[in-house]
């Protein structure tokens, strides 16, 4: 998504020439909520009546951590109020600009922000807890035995085109509505039904490049020397998106230990934004074979994409 962004961003100032018609952020929202829900088993939503109480903690601290953040970086930045909430969004990277294209904001500064706090959080936070945790025994980090599979086995063409035909379907009807993110939520929730519903779903990882690529393309073409001019401007907002959310990994990690007995390792892990599929890799490096810290991170994601774009935009009307 960044050599996309990059390339079609040079383009686009070079010659003036850059062009990506609206369908194309349609298919790359379509997609991308599905590939998500693909990751979605049917044990993540059981698990939910009994994670329900440090969700609630992880969530309500995320988005208190987003709104602090966002608000701040609008009031002493020019950047607007939607860019800078979306860019402190505790979403996935290629999720968060797509769904700033969708709703007005500037996707570009949106983009190299969510870049910056993806990358940080698991080339940098992982460290700093091992760091912070490395007094504690190694049979208290092993709070379950259960590990994840990161990826399910591969199924026929079958399962891509029908994957695809309700993505695309649920994804159309999701810009219909006009719901902020509407493209990738109906997606995303219309595979999830389907999935629920017994039918086999599949998207292989190249599908998920192209839908980076044509969001990185489209959110390329929006970039002029204008925003070039202003990158300056990031560096505040980048300093307060990474201390704002280490320090909520430490304040939260700490309060799921205190109220629900996680040990600190994980609370930690799981309070930090980042892929639920590169925290399962980087938890089990870091000694944690822990399957909550898994399924809390996917519903992080799921509701993260969904809920907190609506939040932002009420929010939005208001001022």
């Amino acid at each position: 998504m960044v050599g996309a962004i990059l390339s079609v961003t040079v383009l686009s100032i070079l010659t003036g020439t850059a062009y990506m018609p609206s369908p194309a952020k349609v298919a790359a929202q379509s997609m991308a909520g599905a590939f998500i829900a693909c990751g979605i088993e049917q044990d993540d939503v059981k698990n939910i009546p009994k994670l329900w109480k440090p969700l609630l903690v992880l969530l309500t601290s995320l988005l208190i951590a987003n709104l602090t953040v966002g608000f701040v970086t609008w009031k002493f930045t020019p950047l607007t109020f939607l860019t800078a909430m979306l860019g402190a969004l505790p979403g996935g990277m290629s999720d968060s600009p797509i769904i700033a294209a969708d709703m007005g904001a500037d996707a570009g500064k949106v983009a190299i922000l969510q870049f910056i706090r993806m990358s940080t959080g698991i080339g940098v936070f992982p460290s700093l807890i091992l760091l912070m945790t490395k007094n504690q025994p190694a049979d208290v980090l092993q709070y379950t035995q259960n590990q994840r599979p990161l990826h399910s086995r591969p199924k026929g063409a079958r399962a891509i085109i029908l994957t695809l035909i309700v993505a695309f379907s649920c994804g159309a009807i999701g810009k219909l509505s006009g719901i902020p993110a509407g493209t990738l939520i109906f997606s995303m929730f219309g595979i999830i039904t389907l999935k629920f519903l017994s039918f086999s779903v599949y998207l292989p990882m190249w599908i998920k490049r192209l839908a980076q690529v044509l969001a990185g393309a489209y959110i390329g073409c929006g970039i002029t020397k204008t925003d070039l001019l202003e990158l300056p401007y990031l560096i505040l907002p980048v300093c307060l998106i990474l201390i704002g959310y280490f320090l909520n990994s430490l304040l939260t990690g700490r309060l799921l230990r205190k109220l629900f007995g996680f040990p600190l390792r994980s609370a930690m892990l799981i309070a930090t934004p980042a892929g639920a599929s590169d925290m399962a890799l980087i938890s089990s490096d870091l000694g944690v074979e822990d399957k909550t810290v898994i399924e809390l991170q996917i519903i992080r994601m799921v509701v993260v994409i969904s809920v907190f774009p609506q939040i932002i935009s009420v929010i939005s009307a208001l001022l």
